[in-house]
């Protein structure tokens, strides 16, 4: 059945629509037929795609440099019958590749949760009679009927409508319901603008139609964006992009210095069993054990303090990455602004009151010329809100902790701005029963109502609807005392176009006296008086404008991609101080861009709209073609495979789909986009924490390498052991390098520059201090071995002392780790108390391991004495002195540049 689905149905009649399906418009298909197609068209539901089934999933996790570095170490350590640590290192590999086993199963329920988005029931015409059935047994042709409350089950084009709003907000972008109609449109109309279309998973706010299916399944417009969740490969995150190279490169560095020290020991007339060992001491001491365990444990760390925050991280890497965003791509719909329409503006009586508040709550006051009046003075202005609250058939209802809304957002915008004034809709409509409506019609563009004015014992009919509807039905308008005076046309239609310059939705208020209960078209074409005009937007979040500040601090830049209206989007663009917002570029320019000029733009351009789902996916891909590290806000199905896309998705917790969450790498619990600025800041010092470690870690790591190929260069005995390597690397890591987790983040932190996407873990300052860390753990460890020696001690002692310098060593480096560029006091000594625990807890265990029997018969150690101590707390005392010096002649040299 492929040929149903190749026409641009909005650009066809009616008619012609049905005469391609073979359907009658009052019979439908008959029970054979649908049954018929079903078999040719399949089920109307998504195809969840296959992905990798649990056990690849599983092995694909050990499928790493770094796995392969722990894997080897505790082969060795099996080798030499050390079994606990041994046991030890396998845990971590297992419990690393539980941690990603389970984050890609639940990244891949996105396809899924979209799926489920069509269990749904629907009222179908068939065999001439209405009835309910699946969603998912609909085919293409089938009949079916639409009411307010509905989940749209298929793609449908519209046969007959009556006051039909469809919600597409999930799906466009698009702020308000959409009107629609059947009337035939130009084959190059929008998705956005297809008001003759009701669109698969969309729903349905007020009013009724019928309609023909066209798309089912995958071949719907859901389905599609299905396609490009499916086709959005997730990218690397900065970090394991960074990691996997370094872990490469580290691989390979001590496969090679361990061949080489084994080839010149044999060389030299070494046993090939004690270079063999010599060769496991150097490879055990160049891995770094603690590395995967610090950089699991650092970033869990992380998402716990960005879930204090309202940040929740469904994947780890996510809360590096965002500490390298370039640009934030945020949806504008409930993300940069409240999802709430709000009055801002009313015209009546030839004055304009402002109206302060936002959202749905009715606090709020009216102010002319910044100067605060009182609505009950100020009739023209009563009337012209008291019309909008009794035209109208939207619920405000005041839940136990806010305030919500049943209808339609824009009617419900004008019952707040009555409440602000005092007038409540249950009294005033009480006192104004409704005796007769004229519903809302795209012909007609107004919706009228008749009410018993019991006060005054009078019928007043009232009319909200565009300016250009009602101005042609009044002639004459109310003063601001409500007298009757001319009506000045140019003046309203100049004041709606600059209330429509600013983003503004205008509608306009008109009134009738009448004699009956009843109410018709012919009665309201003409003779009104003009009311007023009341001018509302979904304004942005308050904390937007402050967050998108900050990021632009911080070097972030921060673009609007929305499906609504143009001028919306530049007006809420502007309100938030959005940079580049001179102009405004459409998802129809997009469109004839070519590839060089789509980058350019998309550089040189902060504000998209009208932009389809795919163009969404498209921009991502161009930001990222241009070097950016891109992080997706979004909340609808549309936003879902953009945020896949993108190196961070961020979905919105409340007001998000389903489909958008499973889709995100982070869920914002609050929908502020506040948030967002908070968890970068939190990612930040994630990152700077790792680096911390990583540049605290590796000089043990080189140092105890150069110390093994130093004594088999210079055919001595081995300063430290392949166990007490271990016991050095794994007791360290956990009670001294993990502390460095915990560090708070360092001032100024949101004043720098993001990272360079392709800059290395390492710069060359840090390779330069990590080195010299490492020569001097080579001078103390090996040259206190060889000084024990000569003055007569034990082989055990002097390994004692080598392996107390290393401990200490990376122990007063540790403070120095604590921040990269300034001294600890400049952080605060106790700042970390974890860190402090960490340093006691070690020089304990360390100890222990020299003074316990038990431990000297594990290890080979022995006791040491006062001399050798001073010995030990010298040569450490050396390594954090001369960091301390490195790091304040780089501070005065970048001072003097």
């Amino acid at each position: 059945m492929d040929h149903y689905l190749k026409a641009n149905w909005h650009s066809q009649t009616p008619e012609t629509v049905l005469t391609h399906f073979g359907v009658e418009l009052g019979q439908g298909l008959s029970s054979e037929e649908a049954q018929k197609r079903l078999a040719t068209s399949g089920a109307n539901r998504l195809t969840a795609r296959r992905g990798k089934g649990p056990l690849l999933l599983l092995l694909a996790q050990f499928h790493q440099p770094l796995i392969y570095i722990l894997l080897f170490s505790a082969a060795t350590t099996a080798f030499l019958e050390e079994w606990t640590d041994s046991s030890v290192i396998f845990g971590v590999v297992i419990i690393n590749a539980v941690i990603g086993f389970v984050q890609e199963a639940n990244a891949l329920k996105a396809i899924n949760a979209l799926a489920q988005t069509l269990n749904i029931s629907s009222n179908v015409l068939r065999d001439g009679q209405r009835r309910s059935i699946a969603a998912a047994e609909l085919v293409p042709g089938d009949l079916v009927f639409l009411q307010s409350g509905d989940k749209v089950p298929a793609d449908l084009r519209l046969l007959q409508s009556r006051e039909l709003k469809i919600d597409e907000s999930a799906l466009t972008g698009e702020s308000v319901p959409v009107e629609k109609q059947a009337q035939t449109l130009p084959s190059a109309t929008l998705l956005a603008d297809r008001a003759n279309m009701a669109y698969s998973s969309t729903l349905v706010s007020y009013g009724s139609a019928l309609a023909v299916v066209v798309s089912t399944g995958d071949n719907t417009e859901i389905g599609r964006i299905n396609k490009l969740i499916g086709s959005a490969e997730p990218l690397e995150t900065p970090l394991t992009l960074k990691m996997s190279q370094f872990s490469q490169l580290l691989l390979w560095v001590i496969i090679g210095c361990a061949a080489i020290t084994f080839a010149v020991g044999v060389w030299r007339g070494e046993t090939m069993l004690d270079m063999f060992m010599a060769s496991v001491a150097l490879a055990v001491g160049a891995i770094p054990e603690g590395l995967p365990a610090a950089l699991t444990i650092t970033l869990a760390i992380g998402v716990s303090r960005m879930a204090k925050r309202n940040a929740i991280i469904r994947k780890l890497p996510a809360v590096e990455t965002l500490g390298s965003t370039t640009v934030i791509c945020s949806d504008k719909t409930g993300t940069l602004t409240q999802n709430q329409m709000t009055v801002q503006f009313v015209q009546a009586g030839s004055e304009i009151f402002e109206v302060s508040g936002s959202g749905y709550t009715p606090d709020g006051e009216f102010t002319n010329h910044n100067q605060a009046v009182d609505p009950s003075l100020k009739p023209a202005l009563l009337e012209c809100l008291k019309a909008g609250l009794l035209c109208n058939d939207a619920r405000l209802i005041a839940d136990t902790d806010n305030w919500r809304i049943e209808g339609d957002p824009t009617e419900a915008a004008l019952l707040v701005a009555a409440h602000k004034a005092g007038l409540h809709q249950a009294s005033v409509s009480g006192d104004h029963p409704r005796l007769d409506a004229i519903p809302f019609e795209s012909a007609y563009q107004f919706m009228a109502t008749l009410h018993h004015n019991l006060a005054e014992d009078a019928r007043h009919i009232y009319l909200k609807g565009s300016l250009e509807s009602l101005l042609q039905r009044c002639d004459k308008a109310f003063s601001a005392d409500m007298r009757l005076v001319p009506l000045d046309k140019n003046g309203l239609n100049q004041q709606a176009e600059a209330f429509a310059a600013q983003g503004l939705r205008v509608l306009a208020f008109a009134r009738a006296e009448h004699d009956d209960d009843a109410v018709e078209h012919r009665e309201v074409g003409g003779g009104l008086t003009f009311l007023g005009l009341q001018a509302m937007i979904d304004p942005p979040r308050p904390e937007a404008a402050r967050a998108i500040a900050a990021c632009y601090k911080a070097g972030i830049s921060v673009k609007m991609i929305t499906g609504d209206h143009p001028v919306t989007a530049l007006a809420i663009a502007k309100q938030l101080n959005m940079r580049h917002t001179e102009r405004v570029i459409s998802g129809a320019d997009l469109q004839h861009y070519s590839e060089a000029d789509y980058r350019k733009h998309v550089k040189d351009c902060d504000v998209f709209a009208r932009i389809a789902p795919e163009q969404k996916l498209q921009l991502v891909q161009a930001l990222q073609a241009n070097g950016h590290v891109v992080a997706m806000t979004g909340d609808g199905v549309n936003d879902a495979p953009a945020l896949r896309q993108a190196n961070i998705g961020v979905a919105m917790g409340m007001g998000g789909t389903e489909v958008a969450k499973e889709a995100a790498a982070m869920v914002l619990t609050d929908d502020h986009f506040a948030t967002i600025e908070a968890a970068v800041e939190e990612g930040r010092g994630v990152f700077d924490n790792l680096v911390k470690f990583i540049a605290w870690t590796l000089p043990t790591n080189l140092g105890e390498g150069l110390v093994i190929t130093a004594a088999v260069f210079a055919n001595v005995a081995l300063p430290i052991t392949p166990l007490q390597i271990l016991w050095i690397n794994m007791t360290t890591a956990v009670l001294l390098g993990l502390m460095l987790a915990f560090e708070p983040k360092e001032p100024g932190l949101m004043l720098h520059k993001p990272r360079n996407p392709k800059q290395a873990i390492l710069t060359k300052r840090l390779m330069f201090r990590i080195c010299l860390v490492g020569l001097l753990l080579l001078a103390g460890a090996f040259g206190l071995f060889e000084w024990e020696l000569s003055q007569n001690a034990t082989l055990a002692k002097a390994r004692t002392v080598a392996v107390n310098v290393f401990v200490f060593g990376e122990l007063f480096y540790l403070f120095n780790c604590r921040s990269l560029n300034y001294s600890m006091f400049r952080v605060g000594v106790f700042s970390n108390l974890w860190l402090i625990f960490g340093v006691v807890s070690m020089i304990l265990l360390q100890l222990l391991f020299t003074y316990w029997p038990t431990m000297q018969a594990l290890f080979g150690s022995e006791a040491i004495g006062r001399e050798e101590w001073l010995l030990i707390l010298g040569v450490s005392s050396v390594i954090y002195v001369a960091i301390g010096l490195e790091k304040l002649v780089v501070r005065r040299f970048n001072r003097r540049r």
